[in-house]
Order: C-alpha cells, then sequence, then structure tokens
C-alpha cells in the first residue's frame, strides 16, 4: 500500500527482504550515500556520539553496540543502530552479526521506522571501503583483490569493489579456517563471477597472509581479530589496506603506513590498533587525516612513499545514510509493514 495511504504517525518495520528490495545492484547509490555522509561530517553538519559497548565478561569476545548519530540536511534524519557481534555464532549455523536501527522524526523525536540493519552494515562497510579503494589506491589498473578474512563482510567488499573496479579478475584469499576459504571461493564465483562487463573472476586459495600481501597490492582485512595478529609484512608503497576489522596490525605496522580514518576521535578508542598505537607512542601524529579530507581536497590521496591503511571505525551516520534509502524505496513501494496504534493515544 502506497505510503501516502497511512497515517504519517505509523511506525514502518522494514524486514531483511524489504531492505534487500531496496538496495539491491545499487552499489553505485549506496556508495553516493556514503560519500555523502562522509562530506556532511567534515563540514559539521552530523553529530556522532561515541559509540557505547555492552559486554558480557569471563573474557568473552561477544559485544552489542549502540551507534547513534544525527545527518543534518534537506532531508535531516536521525537515529541509532544496535549491533550485536557474537563470533561463537558461526559454529552455531547462524550470522555473527545481528543488528536493529530506529529512525525518529526530527521534529517530534517519536520513532518512525525499524529496520533490519546487519545488512545495512555489511553494505555501508562494504561501499565505504571501496570509496576508500577508489580514491586511495591506483585503482585503474588493478586486477587483483587479497582478502583475508572470509566472512560476510569481505564477501560484501568484493561485490563493492568489484564495482569501483571492474578490471579485477583475481580474488585471493586467505582464512584460518579453509573450509570457510573454499566456501567462500564458491559463492563469489556463483553469484560476483561474471556480469556488467567485467572479466571472469578467478578466486585462488593461499597459505597465509604473507602470501596475500605478495600476490596483491589492495588488500582487504576483515577478521574477528580482537587483539593485533600481524607484526611482519613485505609490503610496499604501492599497497592500499582496507583495515576494516580494526585490530589486525600492530603498532610497529601502524607506524611504518600512511594512515587514513574515518574519524580520528573514534578510531583512536576500543584497543583498536591506532587506539594501541597511540599509547605506545604517547602521540596520535601517525594518523594523517580522514577519507573526507582527500574526497574534499584539502589533503593528497598517498603520502610519505609508504603503504596505506584506511582503518574506518564505522560511523552510524553512514547507517543512518543508507536507512534513508530504504525507507525513501519502502514509501514508495508500498513494502514493510505499518503500525498505526504502535505508540499510545496523546490524552493531555
Amino acid at each position: 500500500m502506497p505510503d501516502q495511504d497511512w497515517p504519517s504517525e505509523a511506525l514502518l518495520v522494514l524486514g531483511a527482504a524489504d531492505v534487500l528490495a531496496a538496495l539491491d545492484n545499487r552499489e553505485d547509490a549506496v556508495i553516493d550515500a556514503v560519500e555523502d555522509a562522509y562530506l556532511l561530517h567534515r563540514a559539521g553538519r552530523t553529530d556522532l556520539p561515541h559509540s557505547s559497548f555492552l559486554r558480557f565478561g569471563d573474557g568473552r569476545p561477544d559485544r552489542i553496540i549502540a551507534l547513534p548519530g544525527r545527518i543534518d540536511d534537506d532531508s535531516p534524519v536521525a537515529g541509532i543502530k544496535w549491533i550485536a557481534s557474537f563470533p561463537g555464532n558461526v559454529q552455531r549455523g547462524m550470522a555473527r552479526a545481528s543488528a536493529l536501527l530506529i529512525l525518529n522524526s526530527t521534529e517530534t523525536g517519536r520513532p518512525t521506522a525499524v529496520i533490519e540493519s546487519s545488512i545495512i552494515s555489511a553494505q555501508r562497510t562494504a561501499a565505504s571501503a571501496a570509496l576508500a579503494a577508489r580514491e586511495l589506491h591506483a585503482i585503474d589498473g588493478e586486477t587483483t583483490l587479497g582478502l583475508i578474512g572470509c566472512g560476510l563482510i569481505n564477501f560484501e567488499i568484493v561485490r563493492f569493489v568489484l564495482s569501483v573496479a571492474p578490471r579485477i579478475d583475481t580474488v585471493l584469499l586467505y582464512d584460518l579456517v579453509p573450509a570457510r576459504a573454499e566456501t567462500f571461493a564458491t559463492r563469489v564465483q556463483q553469484e560476483l563471477g561474471s556480469g556488467k562487463g567485467r572479466r571472469p573472476l578467478t578466486c585462488r586459495l593461499v597459505a597465509d597472509a604473507h602470501a596475500v600481501f605478495a600476490g596483491a597490492r589492495l588488500v582487504s582485512l576483515a577478521t574477528v581479530a580482537s587483539t593485533p595478529h600481524l607484526d611482519d609484512l613485505d609490503w610496499s608503497p604501492e599497497h592500499t589496506v582496507l583495515h576494516v576489522s580494526l585490530r589486525d596490525l600492530s603498532p610497529r605496522l601502524i607506524l611504518a603506513a600512511d594512515n587514513v580514518t574515518d574519524d580520528i576521535d573514534h578510531v583512536l578508542r576500543a584497543n583498536t590498533s591506532l587506539h594501541l598505537t597511540e599509547q605506545a607512542a604517547g602521540n596520535r601524529a601517525f594518523v594523517r587525516g580522514t577519507l573526507a579530507d582527500v574526497l574534499a581536497g584539502a589533503a593528497p590521496r598517498r603520502s610519505g612513499g609508504r603503504p596505506l591503511v584506511f582503518s574506518p571505525f564505522g560511523l552510524g551516520i553512514l547507517d543512518l545514510a543508507l536507512a534513508r534509502l530504504v525507507v525513501t524505496h519502502a514509501r514508495a513501494n508500498g513494502t514493510g509493514v505499518r503500525v498505526a496504534d504502535f505508540l499510545p493515544a496523546f490524552t493531555g
């Protein structure tokens, strides 16, 4: 039913199928939304409190993170993402991450939408990585993408990087669990192996992280590591590392790199590799700037003749930017469920 036939105060509930319908085959639009959000953030037209982490003690890796935010532009949006990361779910036959996102009216504060958000979260992460690859790497001539970690995030990164680098024809894969890499390769071949004018895609499993860096100049790290596990890499100034999982590289490697992030204050916390490096170095001068600085023309693509590491903390405003795309599609196509009586009646 079209949106105009529903009460304006109705709560819109959108599940996974609704989100997929809104974002399917729209990589360019998603990347554009992420780019716009970054530039608005740089211009001071966002509100982005620090994320809050709920942990479960006893050394468990599980956590639930709250990411509130607000974008102030011609179509203002505000809300919060509540995303759980339980690595043990993979052994249970479940996805590691689950999430929902709540949007609120910027005029009344009343909730306007509840949206399944693990898909949004994965796509905004991948779009951010692809945008960084496009802007920071010599992408026009790139033919190989290296992956460390063969989960959902790196699958989405393959899809989004292919949209900005159509000459890529080889993907190098490494995962601690070889069977996971094999399954990943099969899925990539089946779903992303051809089409859209691209070359046929070949997936090749390699023995370790060193082999990934030896064979690829563009490398994406998307693991569940909680502490740095890479301290010695044979890399060069031509390498670009999409350090999506944030905790893979040792401070020694970070100090040897040209470091770009999405928000310096946000990424230098929560024991990320950059946070550990700040603690070791006693300063944050090793972070050159943000991707938005490059997008705005205020900083060069690369600096210092060193490998470039892009470490995106993952900003809640990116989830809001994609949620806005999803809600716009739902309203135009009458998808989702409207709950007209979700809020109590006003009694004065």
